[in-house]
């Protein structure tokens, strides 16, 4: 029987950011019932989770940048929402990351006031990554409250799409390319490579850090990279530490047991988890990878249940309540 579930890449979208709505173009044309799913933290919500077996939900805003107002707006309708079930919702802040200051600050208060568990930020502010001087206090401040952060992938740069992603194809591969079908994850791996070779994770040696969608590429160029990694300057950690130690990697979105057999293999057990990227998938579809992957052989009962809700009940101090038959 497939155990309770915890899933941790689950959006919803504010009413102060609506003016979020037309990046998700594409998505509200093809995902039926999406707009309705996006802006509902209950009802809805709930019923799909007990539709795909989940227990417990972290909650999280849709990605796309916004400044502080909305931040902390967004930040206050989860928090009520977490309010209202409890024992099904937890959060992850969404922040202002063109500002770090105030990134950092709202941080602080979603986790010792709100309650949150984490943050879920967007994976560039523009061109700009996090690996700067500029950024140090807020990874100083994500280290100090012992919270991790989500890195998420976010839309290509104009730059970036007339320099990688336009072409001889269609408008409709330039933008799938340029995101879900590819360059959200390639970029999010490289985040994490910027953040390594810029030296932040010596700086923050207990830093936490989520990626989704199977690692992002990470657990499949894991051996070259740490093989070429040492060029980069010199560290205190070499990457193979870094990723055993610092990074954790979601299932989210990807429902297939081919790469999950490559991530048994070379990533820690306990930094495996679960999770579906609601509502742009389904509790439904990610119900189905968990028993197939159950059924492969591939993990140990001890395994399936730490990929399924142990290791986040360790991570993020929350509980998977409700069991299903």
């Amino acid at each position: 029987m497939t155990p309770p579930l915890i899933t941790l890449e689950e959006h919803f979208l504010a009413s102060s950011a609506e003016s979020l709505r037309k990046l998700y173009s594409e998505q509200l044309a093809h995902i039926p019932g999406l707009s309705d799913k996006m802006q509902d933290t209950g009802p809805l919500r709930l019923q799909s989770m007990d539709q795909g077996h989940v227990s417990f939900q972290i909650m999280s805003h849709v990605p796309g940048g916004m400044p502080l107002e909305q931040c902390r707006a967004a930040n206050d309708q989860c928090a009520a929402a977490i309010k209202a079930n409890p024992t099904r919702f937890a959060g992850f802040a969404v922040l202002p990351m063109a500002d770090p200051e105030h990134s950092a600050q709202e941080l602080r208060r979603c986790i010792k006031d709100l309650g949150f568990v984490g943050a879920l930020i967007d994976n560039r502010n523009g061109n700009t990554y996090y690996d700067g001087e500029e950024y140090l206090l807020f990874w100083e401040a994500a280290e100090e409250l012992n919270v991790p952060i989500y890195l998420h992938p976010t839309w290509p740069t104009q730059v970036q799409t007339d320099l990688l992603y336009t072409g001889n194809f269609t408008t409709g591969a330039s933008a799938s390319m340029g995101a879900s079908g590819w360059g959200w994850h390639s970029d999010v791996a490289l985040h994490v490579l910027r953040l390594f070779a810029s030296g932040v994770f010596d700086k923050f040696p207990r830093l936490k850090i989520a990626v989704g969608h199977m690692g992002e590429m990470l657990p499949f160029m894991l051996q070259r990279i740490a093989q070429l990694s040492v060029r980069w300057g010199q560290r205190t950690r070499l990457f193979r530490q870094v990723y055993d130690e610092n990074i954790w990697i979601t299932t989210s979105g990807v429902w297939s047991v081919d790469p999950m057999a490559t991530i048994l293999r070379n990533t820690r057990i306990e930094h495996i988890l679960y999770s579906v990227d609601y509502p742009f998938a389904k509790n439904e579809d990610g119900l189905a990878f968990m028993r197939e992957l159950e059924a492969s052989g591939l993990v140990t009962p001890d395994q399936l249940e730490r990929i399924a809700y142990k290791n986040s009940e360790e991570l993020f101090g929350v509980k998977a309540t409700k069991t299903f038959g």
